[in-house]
């Protein structure tokens, strides 16, 4: 039985792996066949590397696996909920692009580089700015009221998206560009930050998303003795696309998949687990 610790983007890597507690990895290369079982249930996984002591059963549907007394302990120190704010690493503010008309901004620690932007999903990215944690935090808040730009998209618009982006990598960065302009000229900036001029980098080659098919349908939970299974078509931010036997194309959120226990299971075993329709608008294999 193995259990999953999510996606990780490695630097440098051209391409992501899931990661097993105990360090395992398995690289998602497009083409691959991957094949599962869940046994349950599903359990908390603790909170900043410490077990859950209750080891409390959580609901198949939370995308975070943790019990509401874990959940509590880690958002206690997070940099998303201004828990740290004495952090005294660099931090960088960027602003990510979706698909058409789907931008945000956000703040991540500059020792992560891109990181952040590849566990999102992000399709194009530009830096903005550099400097202290609550200046960089600042200068989001300053684009989010003055420019209307959110901190948040949900996955589920993402999704719909992926399939229908354009083919050119220009057209794909020109709202990034035109709001980095826009940003860059706002007064109000913290004068601690260091703007950063605009540089699109674009994950559509990482992400595998080149002539991607719409997805038909997309897992909303795991259950004890579901199998997921077919052949990875891609995969972006947490979310593999998967084409099982037979027609259409099978999205699995891969947070959905910790606190499970997973056994291997037949690549040809096909989903059997609850699934919605989806509407447009140096490694070490593991389980896989």
């Amino acid at each position: 039985m193995w259990r999953c610790a999510g996606v990780r983007w490695p630097p440098g890597a051209r391409v992501g792996v899931l990661e097993w507690e105990g360090g395992r990895i398995s690289p998602l290369v497009a083409g691959k066949e991957l094949g599962f079982r869940a046994e349950g249930p599903r359990r908390c996984i603790g909170a900043r590397g410490n077990a859950c002591p209750l080891g409390s059963e959580v609901p198949g549907r939370a995308t975070q696996a943790r019990c509401g007394e874990c959940a509590r302990l880690d958002r206690a120190h997070s940099v998303a909920a201004d828990a740290v704010p004495e952090d005294p690493r660099t931090y960088r503010v960027y602003l990510a692009w979706f698909g058409p008309g789907m931008l945000k901004v956000g703040i991540t620690a500059e020792e992560r580089g891109p990181a952040r932007l590849l566990e999102q999903g992000a399709v194009v990215f530009s830096w903005l700015g550099r400097g202290p944690l609550m200046a960089a935090r600042r200068t989001e808040e300053l684009l989010r009221a003055a420019l209307k730009v959110p901190d948040r998209i949900p996955y589920a618009h993402k999704r719909a998206v992926r399939a229908a982006l354009p083919d050119s990598a220009q057209e794909r960065a020109a709202e990034v560009e035109a709001l980095h302009a826009r940003a860059l000229a706002l007064p109000g900036w913290a004068e601690s930050l260091e703007r950063l001029d605009f540089e699109a980098v674009d994950h559509v080659g990482v992400f595998g998303l080149e002539g991607l098919p719409a997805a038909t349908a997309v897992v909303r939970e795991l259950v004890d003795g579901g199998v997921v299974a077919g052949r990875l078509v891609a995969a972006a931010g947490p979310d593999l696309h998967l084409r099982p036997a037979g027609d259409g194309i099978v999205v699995v959120d891969t947070r959905l998949m910790t606190g499970w226990g997973l056994v291997g299971a037949d690549a040809a075993a096909g989903v059997s687990v609850p699934t919605a329709g989806v509407r447009g608008a140096g490694s070490q294999d593991g389980l896989f």
